[in-house]
């Protein structure tokens, strides 16, 4: 299993899958839910080489790890023998109520955000292709699209009924049957007939009776596409569940008490929660609209400038239900509109970061941040590039708060939960009037974010003033880059067959993140210093040493891929961190064969992990002894 070391060292750095309640994970990190987080390495887990940042936020403790995150997900709940997200027995939930009801709202709809985004994505596009006349909407084609795109948002209570039970610990499966009553077609067709009589004439709350339960008139509402009703519904349902499970025996839990549970909850929903709970959405929605109506653009600077800061704290969870049920009351949302900008802006920064740094290791860092931005994933560019330098992170935040304004000038909305950065495009398309004033205003708007926060961060952000980015802070205080001798030669520490780091199998090295230089493919298991200085690191498992030089630049050797797995075993070492060393020096032995045997491959970076103000010029021979110069100024 490719992270199966790395989930290991996750799970022991957050304090043991004893500390852990649950886990789930969102596009960019895992969200831990831990008995203690004092318990949890907060500082170890930042240093860890696939671990972008952590953060604290919504009752939840957020391990970043990038893209890749749904195969770390995949590996921490193997190995930690997490079923799912409710797999570990919880107690009640803490915190103060902003945190529970963000922990609620990101645990129901966390688990269906892909399939939310892909199946707007599809009727966002197919909205684009009938504007254009690609496609008319009579044709098969049409229908077949937009039955995907519909198919999940249409039916959104049985799936958030599979979601909400699980996170309110009652059966998945009750869940959804809930929800699935609340969307059978036969009831929806029922409103099409003359009601039978009207409640409440003449007020807010007038409605329509079609049919009774027992003699009492039921309010029939429209389900499809919404989400407090089932929310509820659910809850409620978990609560009578539970009941049921306490009083009935054993040997007939399995049938009577779903069968007891769903003849209580579903229609004390159709009679009361569904119809208070609509009602409660149709207030939310017309008091959203009323705020953003006093001062759009207002509004849009507001939601724009802040939208990254509720990101990085998850607080940008309390505005997407609010944003769902806008589109099931009104049709259109203007909410999430105003932040459509922020990720443009933020590129926009990266991209002036990457063309204005002298620094080589950030210009790597950067290229990968700003694609992932493009399409709308900018924690890699927030965590990695701008927050760090601050001036950058504030830049973008204000590019976005000016195409907030532009999209509230223009009255933008989005008419679908569509995908996120240049796939968000189509979400913003009128249904009715196609490519209208409102969504050229959103391209102005993020064409502009993006400018601004390009040139601004060019000209502005500070970038090659000393701001240093957090894999720059490991200088040793009093030491600084800039000091480094521009005459530095580092020797070869091995006897071995140079290698391009860019072609070694360990991705983190071979990508420059971790530094510049070179790898070596020993062909004896010693290690001597390639320079004199201190040993600023050494593993307690011997497989890796950082020593720091006289004038401040510091070098990372690992001997092998992946051999911290060995804990130590085949690795002997005769100096201790602090040790100052002299260059030629034997630092460590290792058994190369033992090694390989183990399956693993000896193959040795030796990277440089601050940036010089010089460039270091590699070796062009093949192979070399130790103590041949390797890489020089």
């Amino acid at each position: 299993m490719k992270y199966e070391q790395l989930a290991r060292d996750i799970i022991a750095n957050v304090g043991g899958k004893e500390n852990v309640y649950s886990v789930v994970h969102c596009i960019t990190r895992l969200r831990f839910k831990l008995k203690d987080t004092k318990k949890a390495n907060t500082e170890t887990l930042k240093n860890m080489e696939d671990v972008v940042t952590v953060m604290e936020s919504g009752g939840q403790y957020q391990v970043v790890i990038g893209n890749h995150v749904p195969d770390v997900y995949h590996a921490v709940v193997e190995v930690g023998g997490f079923q799912n997200h409710d797999s570990v027995e919880q107690e009640e939930e803490k915190g103060s109520i902003l945190n529970r009801f963000i922990d609620v709202i990101s645990s129901i709809f966390t688990p269906i955000l892909g399939v939310l985004a892909a199946t707007g994505m599809i009727k966002g596009f197919n909205a684009l292709f009938l504007s254009l006349g690609l496609l008319e909407e009579s044709s098969g084609t049409y229908q077949i699209l937009n039955a995907t795109g519909d198919s999940l948002f249409y039916f959104f209570p049985i799936f958030l009924g599979y979601t909400a039970s699980k996170k309110f610990r009652g059966t998945p499966f009750i869940g959804m049957a809930i929800g699935a009553a609340l969307v059978y077609p036969t009831l929806t067709d029922v409103t099409a007939t003359d009601p039978l009589y009207t409640l409440f004439t003449g007020t807010l709350f007038e409605s329509p009776v079609h049919i009774t339960f027992l003699g009492i008139p039921v309010i029939l509402m429209t389900y499809s596409t919404s989400v407090i009703p089932i929310i509820l519904a659910t809850y409620f349902s978990s609560k009578v569940e539970a009941f049921m499970k306490k009083v009935i025996p054993d040997v007939v839990k399995m049938f009577l008490v779903p069968f007891l549970t769903l003849l209580v909850v579903v229609p004390l929903t159709f009679l009361l929660i569904g119809p208070i709970a609509t009602w409660a959405g149709q207030l939310i929605g017309a008091a959203s609209i009323a705020v953003f109506d006093l001062s759009p653009i207002i509004a849009g600077i507001f939601l724009g400038s802040l939208w990254q800061v509720f990101v990085i704290f998850g607080l940008h969870w309390g505005l997407v239900p609010v944003a769902i049920n806008n589109l099931t009351v009104n049709g259109s949302d203007p909410i999430l509109a105003m932040m459509f900008a922020a990720s443009f802006a933020q590129i926009g920064a990266v991209l002036g970061v990457w063309l204005k740094t002298k620094k080589q290791k950030l210009k790597t860092l950067s290229i990968p941040a700003f694609l992932s931005g493009v399409f709308g994933v900018t924690e890699p560019a927030i965590y990695g590039i701008t927050l760090p330098f601050k001036r950058p992170f504030v830049i973008s935040c204000i590019a976005a708060g000016v195409g907030g304004a532009i999209l509230g000038a223009f009255g933008t909305k989005g008419y679908i939960i569509g995908g996120l950065g240049i796939f968000g495009i189509p979400s913003y398309i009128n249904p009715q009037e196609g490519l209208n004033l409102a969504f050229w205003g959103m391209i102005v708007s993020i064409v502009v974010a993006f400018i601004l926060g390009f040139v601004l961060t060019y000209l502005f952000g500070g970038v090659n003033k000393g701001e240093q980015t957090e894999e720059d802070t490991s200088v040793e205080p009093g030491k600084t880059d800039v000091k480094v001798e521009e005459n530095l030669v580092i020797a070869s520490p091995l006897k071995g067959d140079v290698t391009p780091l860019s072609e070694i199998s360990d991705g983190a090295f071979a990508s420059g993140a971790l530094g510049s230089g070179v790898a070596i493919e020993p062909t004896e298991g010693k290690l001597y210093a390639p320079v004199s200085g201190k040993i600023s690191a050494l593993f307690p498992t011997n497989h890796a040493i950082g020593l720091l030089t006289e004038d401040g630049a510091e070098l990372l050797i690992h001997i092998g891929m992946d051999t911290v797995q060995l804990n130590g075993e085949h690795f002997s070492s005769h100096v201790k961190q602090g040790d100052v060393v002299e260059k030629g020096q034997l630092l460590i032995d290792f058994d190369i064969e033992a090694i390989q045997r183990a399956g693993y491959a000896v193959t040795t970076p030796v990277v440089v992990t601050n940036q010089l103000p010089f460039e270091l010029t590699a070796t062009k021979q093949t192979k070399l002894q130790a103590g041949d110069t390797l890489m020089q100024a």
